[in-house]
């Protein structure tokens, strides 16, 4: 089991084999709910990772 250890980019993570906790689910409510929201959260707490994840959600790479 290969742990992703300072990768920051969600296709990265899945094409090349590392874990993964799905979050498919929260990333939908999260881009069709509300309006506008401002990602406060400290260091190294995945704010690159989660922007990776919308940009291949929103470019529809489906295969990921």
């Amino acid at each position: 089991m290969k742990y992703p250890i300072g990768i920051q980019s969600f296709d990265r993570i899945i094409e090349e084999g590392y874990l993964y906790i799905d979050k498919t689910d929260l990333v939908y409510n999260l881009t069709h709910e509300g309006s506008i929201y401002f990602l406060s959260r400290p260091r190294r707490f995945g704010k690159s990772l989660l922007v990776s994840t919308l940009k291949n959600y929103f470019l529809g790479r489906k295969e990921l």
